[in-house]
């Protein structure tokens, strides 16, 4: 089975040679560099040039040289092994043999989303080096490993955000063919394979595209990051498609089996078709045949990308659903810094919220926006339209030292919120390491060498970042983590050989155990019609969230406050999980403080 996505861009191998593209409406003079050689590029209507080679192979070296003077690589490169502002690499997507050709993917409701960093989550850091860890997240109960912005960015170590060249996955985790190995074989072991893509901005350096595309880029809207881009003003259907085909790219040459959205409340496009439902329509168009997951970052609480068609997404499938971490975090570590102070005035009221309907914020006003009113209804949508997640990359690594949620919670309160997440119907995700609660923490890093100014700047704005909030004024004795140093990237490397040392190890198996739970007594209920969900409070600082499927019906009791909470429950209901302390005497309860447990009956 050998795999490649036909494109307009790039560099293509023909039966005639390879073909170069370049899409460069804004450059005079454009000649093609194969090998150290200048080859001209006539223009071929519509801003394009194209040259075909007969000479050029798998391997060779090319580059764009612009106006005579600016050389730059293609922006759309399969291969950067000289980083972003090096010479390209012609690659033969074909010359790969993949052995999962029976393979179509998983149905949604089986995912269990594991969110990993390459560069961090192996001592080596590479593609390769994954590959014999998978059979082991395999055994946990992981369904679906989801790799952190694979395009290629500057320098050696980055969380992958600042990528640049959307199409050439990161040199310094592995060639192209080592990338398909990994998938290849997760494929083999039933785990599907999700990439993160950046389609709001690129990164700060190696990004030529103004040099010779000015229309890539719109001063019609304004982002964190500069001039948007062209998704909705003049020559705007090219730059579209630059973005439908990496997303078709990932998904067809690569055999993904769905990627995640970063940040598309940052996507700003007035087109009477927004570039998210093109790239979805497109791709549910395109892949009738295998189970495709496209998942949302979405800090704006649009329900509307999520609506189902009968049981089945429309367009996108689900969406990282923030606001039921903010209230755990808020629950768990009582900080109320910047965002939180949105869930810290009645947390288990809006955590029971985000468990019952999605989001907490449904169009209410936000303290922490002054006052702007955020999120659309979306009680109407079921559990697996929202991924949970007690920590993610963001979370850990936007603060100031990378601490993970277990070293800011107790384990009595972080045991009851880890089978509140593997056990409740939303999609649940785990952080690489959160099985084991590892201690070594994520931080922020970059590697900006060859520009010392911007690396001064990032510095200067991480401490700027954190000045106004208190929990980093408590530890102001401590430097932050310099970003640009690489041993603040080497200390976020996993260590895997404490996952066998106690308390990890008990950690390790209660999460295995949850999980196997999670697939006999919760999967088989939300393979079924979901029917609806509700919470209550029947006492301060107890939560009570029923959720009702066709195939029954299952309830969450917690006690979230300072003193024991009692209650009874339905006697036709049956415990499938329950905190230590938790007491039963017939269909009575008593819930010590931070206990709860899990209720499954066949009734709806």
């Amino acid at each position: 089975m050998r795999r490649i996505h036909r494109m307009p861009f790039g560099a293509e191998i023909t039966e005639d040679g390879v073909r170069f593209s370049l899409w460069a409406p804004t450059a005079r003079d454009v000649s093609l560099v194969l090998e150290g050689s200048d080859l001209p590029m006539q223009a071929s209507g519509d801003g394009w040039r194209r040259l075909t080679v007969p000479e050029a192979r798998a391997g060779s070296r090319y580059a764009y040289r612009i106006d005579g003077n600016l050389t730059v690589p293609d922006p759309a490169s399969r291969f950067q092994p000289y980083d972003v502002h090096g010479e390209s690499l012609v690659v033969d997507p074909s010359a790969f043999e993949w052995s999962d050709g029976a393979w179509k993917g998983r149905p949604w409701e089986e995912a269990v989303l594991y969110e990993l960093h390459v560069g961090t989550a192996t001592p080596e850091g590479t593609y390769a080096a994954l590959i014999p860890k998978l059979e082991d997240l395999r055994d946990l109960g992981i369904t679906a490993i989801e790799l952190l912005p694979l395009a290629e960015f500057p320098g050696r170590r980055n969380w992958g955000y600042d990528g640049v060249l959307l199409y050439a996955p990161d040199s310094a985790y592995g060639t192209p063919d080592d990338l398909k190995r990994l998938i290849d074989h997760a494929h083999s072991l039933g785990l599907m394979i999700f990439i993160d893509v950046v389609y709001n901005h690129f990164g700060p350096s190696g990004n030529y595209l103004h040099a010779y595309a000015e229309t890539f880029f719109t001063q019609r809207h304004q982002t964190p990051w500069g001039a948007g881009i062209n998704f909705d003003d003049a020559q705007s259907q090219t730059v579209r498609d630059f973005f439908v085909h990496n997303a078709l790219y990932w998904l067809e040459e690569y055999h993904v089996d769905g990627l995640r959205f970063d940040a598309v409340h940052a996507i700003l496009d007035d087109s009477e078709k927004h570039i998210l439902a093109e790239i979805a329509g497109r791709i549910r168009a395109s892949l009738r045949d295998r189970e495709v997951h496209l998942v949302l970052e979405n800090d704006a609480n649009e329900a509307r990308w999520l609506t189902r068609d009968g049981i089945n997404p429309r367009l996108h499938t689900a969406q990282w659903n923030d606001d039921l971490h903010h209230c755990w975090h808020t629950l768990l570590t009582g900080e109320a810094d910047g965002y939180y102070i949105d869930y810290a005035d009645r947390p288990v009221e809006r955590l029971g919220r985000c468990l019952s309907e999605g989001f907490a914020y449904q169009g209410e006003a936000s303290a922490h926006r002054n006052g702007e009113c955020r999120g659309e209804r979306s009680d109407h949508l079921p559990p697996t339209a929202f991924v949970a997640f007690l920590q993610n990359h963001d979370q850990i690594g936007n603060r100031a030292f990378g601490e993970r949620i277990g070293s800011l919670a107790s384990p009595e309160q972080l045991a009851l919120a880890r089978a509140a997440l593997l056990l409740a119907p939303q999609i649940p995700m785990l952080y690489m390491g959160e099985e084991w609660n590892a201690s070594t923490p994520f931080l922020y890093f970059v590697d900006f060498a060859d520009d010392e100014g911007l690396s001064n700047a990032v510095r200067e704005g991480r401490q700027r970042e954190f000045a106004n909030f208190e929990s980093f004024a408590t530890n102001g004795t401590r430097e932050i983590p310099d970003p640009t140093h690489n041993d603040t990237f080497l200390r976020s490397k996993l260590a895997w050989d404490e996952r066998t040392q106690r308390p990890y190890a008990d950690t390790l198996a209660e999460t295995q155990g949850l999980l196997h739970l999670r697939r006999a007594e919760v999967l088989p209920l939300i393979r079924t019609s979901f029917l609806g969900a509700r919470s209550s409070q029947p006492q301060a600082g107890f939560l009570h969230v029923l959720w009702r499927f066709e195939g029954g019906t299952l309830v969450f009791l917690a006690n979230l406050g300072d003193a024991q909470a009692e209650m009874q429950f339905r006697p036709e209901s049956h415990p499938i999980w329950k905190s230590p302390g938790v007491m039963l005497d017939g269909n009575r309860l008593r819930l010590p403080s931070w206990t709860g447990l899990f209720l499954k009956d066949h009734g709806r």
